[in-house]
């Protein structure tokens, strides 16, 4: 009987604060290989700057490796992330889902409040 082998996707355990407000992730999630993982992230305050824009984005660490930015404003990939990484969530509460998950996924995944940096149009670390 085949088992496909587990992958298990590290998330930080993260509670900092920075301008009053609180990160807050869950300590460790797993998925088997092609299966689909969510990983939630919770701020203590809502996340937006104007309007309806949500200004969170989603990191992966690899092992050895220095953060990639996945997704900002919440919900929209960087050019050239995979499709199977999907960011939601609104308010205080947002989740990354990764579908479809590959062997490549184990890693670090972060979640941050930022801030758009008009003038450069660069998110910037709160």
């Amino acid at each position: 009987q085949h088992h496909a082998p587990l992958l298990y996707v590290f998330v930080s355990v993260s509670s900092e604060s920075r301008g009053q407000i609180t990160v807050t992730q869950p300590g460790a999630v797993s998925s088997a290989v092609g299966g689909s993982v969510s990983i939630k992230c919770r701020t203590s305050q809502n996340v937006y700057v104007s309007g309806s824009t949500h200004y969170l984005a989603w990191y992966q660490q690899r092992d050895g490796e220095t953060p990639k930015m996945l997704i900002y404003v919440a919900s929209t990939r960087v050019s050239g992330i995979p499709a199977r990484f999907t960011g939601s969530g609104s308010n205080s509460d947002f989740t990354l889902t990764i579908s479809g998950v590959q062997a490549e996924d184990a890693a670090v995944y972060y979640c941050q409040k930022t801030e758009l940096t008009a003038a450069a149009g660069r998110y910037c670390r709160d």
